[in-house]
C-alpha cells in the first residue's frame, strides 16, 4: 500500500441506501501490521477487496458496533486471515439502565440491522489502547447510535463510526439507541477537539467541531419540534412522525424509531408524559 502514514485506506463496500448513504467505509491502517475498522457487511467481494490492499497483513479487526452493515463480515474476514475482532461487546452490550428496563418490558428494536451473531474475539474498555508498531488506537465508548458503540482515536483523527456520519444524521432506535447517551457521546467527541473525522458513512469530515455542533442542534430543534406538536394534542411515535417528518414511505419506519428516541428522552427529563407503559405505540402529553 502507498499512502501517507496518517491517512488510512477507504474501501466503500457495495451496500449503499437510504440508510446508508454511498455505503459502508471500510478503513485500513499500517503497513505492516493493518487493522482493519469496520469490515462492513458479509459480502465477499468486499472483503476479498480488503484482503487484497492489506496484501495478507491484517493483523486487528475492529468494529465499531454490531450492525451488520458494519460487523457481519467480521467472523469471515477473521476466517480468512486469522486476525482477532476486537469491539466493545455483543449486539446487547452498553446498553443503558433506561434501556434495559425498557427491553425488559418488552419494548424490541426497529429493525435497523442488529447483529444477534456478532461475538468479538476480545473486548475494549473505555480508554484501553491498542498498539503496533505502525499504530495505536485507543477504544471511546461512544453509546447513542447503539449501547456498545464506539469511536476510535487515531492520533489527532478519530474513526466515528456511526455517532459522527459525513452525509446524514444517525438513527436513534430504542432499546439499542439511546438519545441522551448520544447527545453525551457528542460532548465527549467535541471536547476532544480532533483535527479530522472519519465516519463509517460519507466523506471524511474536516470541520469537526461546526459537523458536532450540527448534529446536536439538529437534535434540539427535533426535541422543540415534537414538543410543539404535542402541545396541539396527545400522539404517538408513529403520528408524530408523520405529523412532522417529510419523508418517502420506506424512511418513515426509521423517523418514527427516532421520534420515539425523543419522546423517552423527554419523558425521562419530564418535558413529555407517556399513557401508560413505554412502548413503540405508546400515546404522549407535554
Amino acid at each position: 500500500m502507498t499512502r501517507p502514514a496518517k491517512e488510512p485506506l477507504r474501501i466503500l463496500a457495495p451496500n449503499p441506501s437510504a440508510l446508508t448513504g454511498p455505503g459502508t467505509n471500510s478503513f485500513l491502517i499500517g503497513r505492516d501490521h493493518v487493522a482493519v475498522i469496520d469490515p462492513g457487511p458479509d459480502d465477499p467481494a468486499h472483503l476479498a477487496a480488503i484482503v487484497a490492499a492489506a496484501q495478507g497483513r491484517i493483523s486487528h479487526i475492529f468494529v465499531t458496533h454490531a450492525h451488520r452493515d458494519h460487523s457481519g463480515g467480521a467472523a469471515r474476514l477473521a476466517a480468512m486471515t486469522g486476525a482477532p475482532i476486537l469491539a466493545f461487546g455483543d449486539a446487547l452490550a452498553g446498553r443503558s439502565p433506561v434501556m434495559q428496563r425498557l427491553a425488559g418490558q418488552g419494548l424490541v428494536g426497529g429493525g435497523e440491522g442488529l447483529d444477534h451473531d456478532f461475538r468479538p474475539d476480545r473486548t475494549l474498555r473505555d480508554g484501553e489502547t491498542v498498539s503496533t508498531p505502525d499504530w495505536a488506537l485507543t477504544a471511546l465508548h461512544t453509546p447513542g447510535h447503539s449501547g456498545g458503540h464506539l469511536c476510535l482515536a487515531w492520533g489527532d483523527q478519530i474513526f466515528t463510526g456511526d455517532v459522527v456520519m459525513g452525509w446524514s444524521s444517525s438513527i436513534i432506535s430504542p432499546p439499542d439507541g439511546d438519545l441522551a447517551d448520544y447527545m453525551r457521546s457528542l460532548d465527549r467527541l467535541a471536547g476532544l477537539a480532533p483535527r479530522r473525522l472519519l465516519p463509517a458513512h460519507g466523506a471524511p469530515v474536516d470541520d469537526p467541531a461546526g459537523r458536532i455542533a450540527e448534529l446536536a442542534a439538529h437534535r434540539r430543534a427535533r426535541s422543540a419540534q415534537i414538543l410543539a406538536a404535542l402541545r396541539d394534542g396527545p400522539d404517538d411515535a408513529p403520528g408524530l412522525a408523520r405529523r412532522i417528518y417529510d419523508v418517502p414511505p420506506d424512511l418513515l419506519p426509521a423517523a418514527t424509531r427516532n421520534v420515539l428516541a425523543h419522546l423517552i428522552a423527554l419523558s425521562t427529563l419530564g418535558a413529555a408524559v407517556a399513557d401508560g407503559d413505554l412502548s413503540a405505540t405508546t400515546r404522549f402529553s407535554a
